[in-house]
């Protein structure tokens, strides 16, 4: 952890923008799948968007920290909370992804999710009869073979790794 005091580089600037960026392009491709193309999330997730929720809006304050020379240690170590929280990421991808091929049970409360905000002009308590809210153990959607929560953890791990490497870089 020696290189956590070290001084801030264009490196870490760039990664932690770069983070941000990803972070919420990750999060914003989940949401377009909601809104544009109709896939009601389950229960896991909208747990997944937290991670990415929190930790784009940190990774553009880890940037703004170091325009604005803060010590160095206050931007190494938000892109290690950053990093910390892609791991929650990973994990909760992994979890999902399980329990959609069935290797471990999921929550019970998984098919309780909100009310749609589209009702069709009825009332939501006329459209729950109509909307049947998503399963944790069922992808929606498989892409090349893997689930969005698939993906999730596949980017989380990334995100993970730039992290951690913009964090711990040695200052050139």
């Amino acid at each position: 952890m020696s290189s956590l005091p070290a001084p801030t580089t264009r490196p870490q600037a760039l990664t932690a923008l770069f983070l941000a960026i990803a972070m919420a392009a990750t999060v914003g491709g989940a949401l377009g799948f909601q809104y544009l193309g109709g896939y009601i999330p389950c229960k896991l997730c909208y747990e997944q968007r937290i991670p990415y929720y929190v930790g784009a809006p940190l990774m553009l304050v880890a940037f703004l920290a170091t325009l604005m020379r803060l010590p160095p240690i206050v931007t190494r170590g938000l892109l290690v909370v950053g990093g910390l929280l892609m791991v929650y990421g990973l994990y909760l991808g992994v979890y999902h992804s399980g329990v959609e091929w069935g290797f471990w049970p999921g929550p019970t409360d998984c098919g309780m999710v909100a009310a749609p905000s589209d009702t069709g002009g009825n009332g939501v308590l006329d459209s729950l009869n109509s909307v049947v809210p998503p399963s944790c153990d069922k992808a929606a959607l498989r892409i090349l073979g893997l689930s969005l929560a698939g993906w999730n953890a596949i980017a989380s791990l990334v995100l993970a790794i730039v992290a951690f490497r913009g964090a711990f870089a040695k200052a050139r």
